[in-house]
């Protein structure tokens, strides 16, 4: 189950009427988020010490991220969940007041916008009452206030975004008939290394016990908010399909969707689509994997195949991962086997994960 912070709703795909947060709390938010910031520029000289700590601040669930970091609450999606918007734009959090926002042509990736639409960069920061952006040639100019994003551009009409929030539609999938439940918040038994904690599976670096060839798979994983992160320190992890190939988690939410962020396949591939959410969502992943095959006498006659949904769209069909591994692979040396485990990376970041099953295929 998602937890909303206090002053979101969620607008569902079937809903057309947006659903604004209380100006009160929005605006508090903006004052808290602006004074944070003047508190640290006015604590000089600032400590190394206290510069390190403020950048590894990292929240792992949302009710106490929109608590103590109010900035929280406005980093997200605005638009429509339904296809067909002329644009959509999503706002990240840089820590700090400091705002990257994304203006993408016919709506927010899985409802429109594709890789070769436009997408323009806005630098956000705020005041202590709202968020201003602007684009580098200043020609398009937003704020964010009472839960919209007021988009306005040189010699045109502004236009109105309510914040939307977007869940998978495979999140919370059941386990069919004939489904190997290899997590479902009971235990860790099925894991070399597993641990867990409040009902939620680590990220410490575990491996199935059990070997697979072809199969379905269903994995829910979410990312902390880490504002003041960058790159490959933003919520890291990743899970290795037959020990060997990995697709990348990171919080990479409106990034430009890289074969090393949420969604690619590290050093293979790079997703169709950044279908990343926002980091405190739970997000899914849903593949179906066709083994290796080799001949009677033991040699390669086909790479593994590999066709990956991230929050139930496909970012990868089909694709042929024509390489024994990818990058810090549990299993070493030439691919020999069809079967092999499913690994969860351990990379110094509080992933969590539920929800995980595998179908065994013929």
């Amino acid at each position: 189950m998602n937890i909303i912070p206090t002053g979101h709703r969620r607008i569902n795909s079937t809903s057309t009427k947006p659903i604004t947060p209380p100006r009160t709390l929005m605006k508090l938010s903006n004052t808290l988020c602006g004074l944070s910031a003047l508190l640290i520029l006015a604590a000089l000289p600032t400590t190394a010490a206290t510069t390190a700590a403020k950048k590894n601040e990292v929240w792992k669930d949302p009710v106490t991220a929109l608590k103590k970091a109010p900035c929280f609450a406005f980093q997200g999606e605005y638009g429509s969940t339904k296809a067909g918007a002329p644009v959509g734009v999503q706002v990240l959090s840089l820590g700090g007041g400091n705002y990257d926002a994304y203006i993408l042509q016919d709506g927010l990736p899985g409802l429109g916008w594709t890789r070769e639409k436009t997408r323009t960069a806005l630098k956000g920061s705020t005041d202590g009452e709202k968020i201003t952006f602007f684009s580098a040639d200043k020609k398009i100019s937003a704020t964010i206030s009472g839960g919209q994003f007021l988009l306005t551009r040189a010699g045109e009409k502004g236009v109105t975004l309510p914040r939307v929030e977007r869940t998978s539609p495979t999140l919370g999938a059941k386990p069919p008939k004939g489904a190997v439940i290899l997590f479902d918040g009971s235990s860790a038994d099925q894991w070399k290394k597993g641990k867990v904690e409040n009902k939620l599976l680590l990220a410490t670096g575990c491996t199935s016990k059990q070997l697979f060839e072809n199969y379905s798979a269903h994995l829910e994983f979410r990312i902390p908010y880490k504002p003041h992160a960058r790159g490959q320190g933003r919520g890291n992890s990743g899970i290795y399909w037959g020990g060997r190939w990995e697709t990348q988690i990171l919080d990479s939410f409106g990034l430009e969707g890289k074969d090393n962020q949420c969604g690619g396949i590290y050093s293979i591939s790079k997703p169709i689509l950044n279908m990343c959410l926002p980091p405190l969502v739970w997000q899914t992943y849903d593949i179906d994997f066709t083994a290796a095959t080799f001949d009677t006498a033991g040699k390669r006659t086909a790479w593994p195949r590999i066709t990956v949904k991230l929050n139930g769209v496909v970012v990868h069909d089909n694709l042929e991962l024509a390489k024994d591994l990818t990058t810090s692979a549990p299993l070493k040396g030439p691919l020999k086997t069809p079967a092999g485990p499913i690994h969860l990376q351990n990379h110094g970041n509080p992933i969590v994960f539920r929800n995980i099953w595998v179908v065994p295929g013929k």
